[in-house]
């Protein structure tokens, strides 16, 4: 019997059945079509162990994403016989619209005729899209703006984002990898993945993506939200070691989200990795402010 076969059954299974049923109510049945077209669509996931496929398929129920390849929301790829999940990056741009802390979020190849300067100091990226194209995508650019005002721009050359994805994606040189088969998508994913994991507002949801996203994942639990991954991906690995928290960069906008009510200190350092040292800046901060309205 085919491993095809095998995840034929093994999604026509009742519990497996009702599981998705409990995630995704009427949208069950259509996902599921979904994960066996994909399956049936590469010869690699059909040799996958089907369990394998099911929890990168879980991870994507549970995200809402839809994982037709087409629609570059999120991926189910091979990875020797396991298949990974992967976070395309408008699935990134759409966990990110959730949050509804963004206003605006973008991510774009930038072609050579196009680029004017790049100073990775001040990080200004001078362009101008009226000239013509030439052809020749010398780099990629990922841009955020929060409710806040705080934004971002993030821009990496061609050659850095081949670098990056050699270094950390061991499925890079796969025939049938993102990579190879959409690289620009997933060159767009990189750079908006490196803009929004340092320096935006990552969701529970974003963080379960950035922890799964080109892992594979050995079991996943929708209930506890709890995921056991095989490393894979060195990004993932560094959002396991702080599960849900990340660092804080930027004080000032931390300074901005307590005195617009955004977070408190508590959901400040519950959100955040917080040092000694920031964390007695942000509580003199809001005491401050409580001091000034009285």
């Amino acid at each position: 019997m085919s491993n095809l076969v095998s995840a034929k059954d093994f999604f026509s299974g009742e519990k497996v059945q009702a599981k998705f049923q409990e995630i995704l109510g009427q949208k069950s049945k259509g996902f599921i079509t979904s994960v066996l077209q994909v399956v049936n669509s590469n010869g690699y996931l059909q040799k996958a162990d089907p369990k394998s496929v099911y929890t990168a398929a879980m991870i994507a129920a549970t995200l809402d994403l839809n994982i037709n390849n087409a629609l570059g929301y999120a991926y189910i790829v091979p990875y020797g016989q396991q298949a990974q999940f992967q976070i395309g990056y408008k699935g990134l741009i759409q966990l990110a619209q959730r949050t509804g802390e963004y206003k605006s979020i973008n991510a774009v190849p930038i072609d050579e005729g196009n680029l004017i300067s790049w100073n990775p100091l001040t990080e200004e990226l001078e362009t101008d899209f009226t000239k013509p194209a030439t052809g020749k995508i010398v780099g990629y650019a990922a841009r955020f703006e929060l409710l806040n005002g705080f934004s971002k721009t993030v821009y990496w050359t061609t050659e850095q984002v081949q670098a990056h994805g050699k270094k950390y994606s061991k499925t890079y040189s796969g025939k049938n990898s993102p990579w190879n088969t959409n690289f620009e998508s997933m060159a767009l994913k990189t750079v908006l993945k490196a803009a929004l994991s340092k320096y935006g507002i990552m969701s529970v949801e974003m963080n379960r993506a950035t922890v799964a996203d080109q892992s594979v994942v050995k079991d996943y639990d929708p209930e506890t939200e709890t995921i056991d991954v095989e490393y894979v991906d060195n990004d993932a690995q560094k959002a396991i070691d702080t599960p849900q928290k990340q660092k804080l960069e930027d004080l000032e906008g931390a300074y901005t989200s307590i005195e617009m009510g955004m977070l408190t200190v508590d959901e400040l350092a519950e959100q955040y990795e917080l040092t000694d040292v920031q964390l007695k800046a942000v509580r003199e901060y809001e005491n401050n402010l409580k001091e000034a309205k009285k």
